[in-house]
C-alpha cells in the first residue's frame, strides 16, 4: 500500500519518543519497511458534538462537519495533520492509518440544527479532513448528514478530492433544486503519476472532472480548487487546470498555497526527499520565498496566499487565467431562508 508518509514523527505534546537505535540498525530498518503493509483502522469516535465553529478572519464560513478525524487519502501536504496529534496520534502513518469515525455524526447535525439559538448559515462539510475519504463508501455519514441538511433546507458547501461525491447526485440535485449547496472538487495536478505520489488514495485527475461534468450537467453549482499550490511543482500546471476545469463545466475556481503548520512539514520535506529528490532544492527554496524566508507563516490572510514575488506571481496568473475562462465570480449565494425544523409543530416553532 502507498503512502504519502513514511514516518512515524514524534507527537509534540508527548514527553516520550521513540528514535532510531543504532545498535539495532537492521531490525530498523526492517521495521520501517513494515510501514507499507501499515494497515487502516477504523476506530469510534464518540464526540458529543460534530459541528465546529470557526473563528478565523480568512476562513469563509463559520460552521463546519467533519464526519472522520484522520483521512485516508494519505496527501503528503495535508494542513490537517497535525490536528491527530490532540487524539495522542502522529502526523505521519497514524494520520492516514488511525481514522475516526464520528458514527452519530447524522443525529448530532439534527441535534445542532434543533438548537433555539441556531441562526442558519451555510455548514461547510470537509473543514478539516475529507468528508468523501474512501471511509465514506463503507460508513455513508456525509450521506446521512445531506439527508438531514435536506430535511431541514439546510444549505451546504462540499469540498472534496475524491469523485465518490457523484454517489449522492440524487440529494444533490435537490439540494440544488432550492438553492442549497455548493461543491468543490480540489485537483491539484493533471498528471496521473504525480497525483498518485502526491494524494496516494484519492480519485485520479481524470475522475475528478469527470466529477465536476456530472455535477454541472445535474445543475449542482460546482467550482473547482488548486489546493494547495506548490511553487516549483504543480504552479505551472495553473492555466491547463483551469482549462479543463472549465471544459468541463466549472463555473468558478480558487487556489490555496501550499500551508506546513507545525509537524506537516517534516512529513512534508520526508516525502519531497522520497519521491522529488531533483526538484527538492528548488521546491524548498520557492516555498521560503513565498514565507518571508520560513517554511510557513501562520498569519492570518499570508498563510493562504503567501507573500512576495513569487506568491504575487502565482497569483496573478492564476486571476489571469481565472478569468479569461470564466471562472472569476463566485457561485451563486445559497439560500438560508429556507430552513425549517421538520419536528417542529406551530406552538413549537414559536420557541425558535
Amino acid at each position: 500500500m502507498r503512502h504519502g508518509s513514511e514516518l512515524d514523527p514524534p507527537n509534540r505534546f508527548e514527553s516520550i519518543r521513540r528514535e532510531l537505535d543504532l545498535e539495532q540498525l537492521q531490525w530498523d530498518q526492517e521495521h520501517l519497511a513494515s510501514h507499507d503493509r501499515r494497515e487502516i483502522e477504523y476506530l469510534p469516535d464518540d464526540s458529543k458534538s460534530i459541528v465546529s465553529e470557526n473563528k478565523s478572519p480568512d476562513i469563509p464560513f463559520r460552521y463546519s462537519v467533519n464526519p472522520y478525524r484522520g483521512c485516508v487519502h494519505g496527501c503528503s501536504y495535508c494542513y490537517a495533520r497535525n490536528t491527530h496529534e490532540f487524539l495522542g496520534f502522529n502526523a505521519g502513518l497514524d494520520f492516514e492509518t488511525k481514522i475516526m469515525v464520528k458514527h452519530k455524526a447524522p443525529q448530532l447535525l439534527e441535534t445542532f440544527l434543533n438548537r433555539k439559538s441556531y441562526q442558519p448559515e451555510t455548514i461547510s462539510f470537509s473543514g478539516v479532513t475529507d468528508c468523501y475519504q474512501p471511509a465514506e463508501r463503507q460508513f455513508r455519514l456525509t450521506r446521512q448528514c445531506l439527508e438531514v441538511a435536506l430535511r431541514y433546507q439546510q444549505p451546504v458547501g462540499i469540498v472534496s478530492k475524491n469523485a465518490l461525491v457523484v454517489r449522492d447526485l440524487d440529494l444533490l440535485q435537490l439540494l440544488a433544486a432550492q438553492n442549497l449547496v455548493h461543491v468543490y472538487l480540489s485537483i491539484t495536478t493533471l498528471q496521473p503519476e504525480l497525483a498518485r505520489a502526491m494524494e496516494p488514495r484519492t480519485s485520479i485527475p481524470t475522475a475528478r472532472l469527470r466529477a465536476v461534468r456530472m455535477l454541472a450537467e445535474a445543475g449542482v453549482p460546482v467550482g473547482v480548487m488548486v489546493a494547495p499550490v506548490i511553487p516549483g511543482l504543480n504552479d505551472s500546471e495553473i492555466p491547463a487546470i483551469l482549462d479543463q476545469a472549465r471544459q468541463a463545466g466549472a463555473a468558478t475556481a480558487n487556489f490555496i498555497l501550499l500551508r506546513l503548520p507545525l509537524t506537516v512539514e517534516p512529513v512534508f520535506r520526508e516525502w519531497l526527499q522520497r519521491t522529488q529528490p531533483e526538484k527538492q532544492e528548488l521546491i524548498e527554496a520557492r516555498v521560503r520565498q513565498t514565507r518571508d524566508g520560513s517554511m510557513y507563516d501562520s498569519q492570518w490572510n499570508q498563510r493562504m496566499r503567501g507573500s512576495g514575488p513569487i506568491a504575487e506571481q502565482i497569483k496573478q496568473m492564476f486571476q489571469l487565467f481565472a478569468k479569461k475562462h470564466g471562472l472569476d465570480k463566485p457561485l451563486p449565494q445559497v439560500d438560508s431562508s429556507r430552513f425549517q425544523n421538520p419536528n417542529a409543530g406551530p406552538q413549537q416553532m414559536n420557541l425558535f
